[in-house]
């Protein structure tokens, strides 16, 4: 019986899904038994397009429709809570099980705390993650630091600190430190992020720490809550998975692997916090004078939640037909959702003029922190 704490290999007993899925299938597999003993309701996972660049969400009712989300997909860079967001109307009373990233999961929580998603009704199923590529970067990276055609890439992932592509005619893995030196590799909010194993979802799944006989066939799995705990119990009871106690250096190896990719966070903060701090102000207005008033900041962003019962629109805080925006647009929408932003990266995603915003949200935030820092300790929030 799994209990909250517990550190485990699991790997599913369908040999059809060990084939398709990545290290073990656990993930997967355990969100097929939530559909099938109505655990949850629906599912909302990430499925893969026309090609490995493209991801795509979909909500699964069937049980065997979530083979085809099995696998990852690091140059999707969907973010599931939005969706949720969305989505909280027609979903309401419903519950939802999830696959999430460390944003992802910090996504739903600040909803939580608007009381826009009801956390009872929400499972999550939690992945490492140390990062993802954007898909126009990640095909023109294949093709100029690879020398590889994007289109003939079946396969890529993240390991070891390579990012590593299989093609037709091999495979090939260029250290992740190397590409993003010359202006390649993850996107920027990534490589600050320090929230690589999602704990605060109900079970962290990844590979890191699989060793030995189970490397490449088995999911680390962290049981992060008593509902977790139920769900592997469980699944395990019917069979659906198998699951021994991790080994002890895999669990070394593993809480290394996280402890450096946290030094390597801390080491882009450093590098790009610090341009900012002589003229940060001054910065944020030149490179905001750029603004069209498009509202895709707002639109795509996970926190900047508007509800006429609750917010005031902020489209409404500026003049209309006056482009640039007014600063006093920007300013606001930065006290906004600065204490809150989760560094997803979507609102300098999908910003048309390429404005740093998510840049400058995480800077501010970081800064505010530093006022709540004990003398010897890091700062509460480290996200």
């Amino acid at each position: 019986m799994a209990k909250k704490g517990d550190m485990l290999y699991a790997w599913t007993n369908d040999s059809d899904l060990a084939k398709k899925a990545e290290c073990g299938g656990a993930v997967t597999e355990l969100l097929k038994y939530a559909l099938e003993s109505k655990t949850v309701d629906a599912v909302l996972a990430v499925t893969r397009g026309v090609d490995l660049y493209e991801a795509v969400p979909v909500i699964v009712t069937n049980p065997k429709d979530l083979d085809n989300c099995a696998g990852s997909l690091h140059c999707g860079t969907i973010l599931l809570s939005k969706l949720v967001m969305e989505y909280a109307p027609d979903i309401a009373g419903k519950k939802i099980g999830m696959v999430v990233k460390g944003c992802d999961m910090m996504g739903v929580l600040e909803l939580a705390k608007r009381n826009l998603v009801n956390l009872d009704n929400i499972v999550m199923i939690g992945v490492n993650c140390g990062g993802s590529v954007s898909p126009v970067a990640a095909r023109k990276m294949i093709r100029e630091k690879f020398g590889v055609d994007p289109d003939k890439v079946t396969k890529e992932e993240i390991d070891r600190g390579q990012f590593i592509i299989e093609y037709e005619g091999g495979h090939k893995g260029i250290k992740m430190d190397d590409l993003e030196d010359e202006g390649y590799g993850r996107r920027s909010n990534c490589r600050r992020c320090k929230v690589k194993i999602p704990r605060q979802a109900d079970i962290a799944c990844g590979n890191w720490g699989v060793i030995g006989d189970k490397a490449g066939k088995a999911t680390f799995v962290e049981v992060c809550s008593d509902r977790g705990a139920a769900l592997l119990t469980k699944a395990v009871d019917a069979k659906k998975l198998s699951t021994e106690p991790a080994d002890p250096k895999g669990i070394e190896l593993r809480a290394k692997t996280e402890k450096s990719m946290l030094k390597l966070g801390d080491k882009w903060r450093e590098r790009d916090f610090s341009a900012l701090a002589p003229r940060l102000w001054e910065t944020i207005g030149a490179e905001t004078a750029r603004c069209m008033k498009c509202y895709a900041c707002i639109d795509h962003c996970p926190v900047c939640v508007t509800r006429p019962d609750r917010f005031e629109q902020p489209a409404l805080m500026v003049r209309p037909g006056f482009v640039p925006a007014d600063p006093m647009f920007h300013l606001r929408r930065f006290a906004h959702i600065s204490d809150s932003c989760i560094n997803c990266g979507q609102c300098e995603e999908c910003c048309p003029s390429e404005i740093p915003l998510a840049l400058f949200s995480h800077a501010i935030r970081t800064e505010a922190d530093k006022f709540f820092e004990p003398k010897l300790g890091k700062p509460v929030y480290t996200n």
